[in-house]
């Protein structure tokens, strides 16, 4: 059985539960979706999101697979998450068109409608297992 905990697995899933923490140290799950960034893994998300202002805060992070509703599939193996400038940000939402198809360049596109192409931001997590 492979461990749906590596970096393959967590990056071939379709959505990733990362856990960030508040300034008091509560964790905060939120399930988000992923994608294989070479020796990473890459996220998309809202650029004034907690979860972002929580990760400026602290990098550390825990993720592991789980549903579309953040219920968890596997195990949380500990990582590092990294905001990423403008460039970086392109490149994920290209990943994200290309994973999640139709859908995903549904949402990316809504998205730059209600946002701007700086309302998103992308977000580079590799594990420290």
């Amino acid at each position: 059985m492979a461990d749906d905990t590596s970096l393959d697995a967590l990056g071939a899933g379709k959505y990733l539960l990362i856990t960030t923490y508040r300034k008091n140290g509560t964790a905060v799950p939120t399930p988000v979706w992923v994608v294989r960034d070479r020796d990473a893994l890459g996220i998309w998300t809202v650029t004034d999101s907690w979860k972002v202002k929580r990760i400026r805060n602290r990098a550390d992070v825990l993720v592991g697979p789980c549903d579309l509703r953040g219920n968890p599939t596997g195990d949380s193996v500990p990582a590092r998450a990294e905001i990423l400038d403008a460039a970086g940000s392109a490149a994920y939402r290209r990943l994200i068109a290309r994973k999640y198809g139709p859908i995903g360049r549904l949402t990316l596109f809504g998205s730059r409608l209600r946002r701007g192409a700086d309302g998103t931001i992308g977000i580079r997590v590799t594990l420290t297992t």
